[in-house]
């Protein structure tokens, strides 16, 4: 183990010699840092840094071969595969063709109380098995992927994505690494959700973080995310968005307001950031929405449409 020479992957990153191949950084403070990078051929090795490293091949079919913490390995990666590295490790990895990856870093100040609780505080993370080469994860590649898709529509990832998302693929990686990790049993009290849902509508322009909604519930993050799920049937953060384009409907309905005070008014940076947003969940601009509620012959049809979109929402 070497003593981290950068405070973190976002900084390595930033101020290295791979920087110039990096094509998007995001980053939820000190939460989680993503990247995309398109990179050459080469020796792709970095530094120790306090973080866990997790990094997806978007295409696949490249030769990788080095330690990443958990010994040496020679494999070739498939698309959409994953590699874990483990943290304040200097890694080294050669890389036979140029290849395209996207990664999400977690700093442990931030995670390990998460990791630790995943595992039961019993079963510490094993690295050394989880680091040893190539992957396949679908429950890991479906959350990286919403993840990156919510990212593109709203900017920079909100606490509660960042926090939820982190906690779903730390305990897959948890998992992934021989800890007795169990479905969950039960959700939240009656009194734990209908306090939780009251804040999330109180609080709809902020960002809120899921600590502060777990604290509501007297639960830890890690626990209340899953039990959330399991009582309203979506995460947190899917149910957020869910309030704040009910209430952009409410606001456009009934006020004057410009389509910018009402992206602020619920929570969103821009008015561009809610359209991409109500485009994806109305089908149709908040002005077109705007328009067609004070037509009285829109009416009918817009009826109709909201009957789809609610019908095609509904979960299975």
């Amino acid at each position: 183990m070497g003593v981290p020479a950068y405070s973190s992957f976002a900084e390595w990153y930033s101020d290295g010699h791979l920087a110039r191949y990096v094509r998007t950084m995001k980053s939820a403070g000190d939460i989680i840092h993503l990247l995309e990078a398109a990179q050459p051929a080469g020796d792709m090795s970095d530094p120790a840094v306090p973080d866990l490293i997790l990094y997806q091949d978007l295409h696949g079919g490249s030769r990788v071969s080095g330690d990443m913490g958990g010994g040496r390995f020679d494999v070739r990666s498939e698309k959409g595969g994953f590699f874990l590295s483990a943290p304040r490790f200097a890694n080294t990895v050669i890389v036979d063709a140029a290849h395209e990856l996207r990664s999400v870093s977690f700093p442990l100040a931030q995670w390990q109380p998460v990791l630790d609780e995943a595992a039961e505080g019993r079963f510490p993370v094993d690295y050394q098995k989880l680091c040893m080469g190539a992957f396949a994860s679908p429950t890991i590649r479906s959350a990286l992927r919403n993840l990156w898709v919510l990212c593109d529509e709203e900017g920079a990832p909100s606490r509660l994505l960042a926090q939820a998302a982190g906690c779903e693929i730390l305990a897959e990686l948890c998992r992934l690494g021989g800890a007795p990790f169990g479905p969950v049993k039960g959700g939240l009290a009656p009194w734990a959700e209908r306090r939780c849902l009251e804040l999330l509508r109180a609080r709809l322009s902020e960002d809120i973080s899921l600590d502060e909604l777990a604290a509501e519930a007297r639960l830890s993050p890690f626990h209340f995310a899953r039990m959330f799920k399991q009582s309203v049937g979506v995460p947190p953060r899917v149910h957020l968005t869910r309030l704040r384009v009910e209430k952009a409907c409410e606001l456009l309905e009934t006020t004057d307001l410009p389509v910018t005070e009402i992206a602020q008014e619920v929570g969103y940076s821009s008015n561009q950031v809610l359209a991409r947003v109500f485009i994806k969940h109305r089908h149709m601009s908040p002005s077109d929405y705007r328009r067609a509620v004070r037509d009285p012959a829109s009416q009918t049809s817009l009826q109709t449409h909201g009957a789809a979109i609610a019908e095609s929402e509904t979960p299975q």
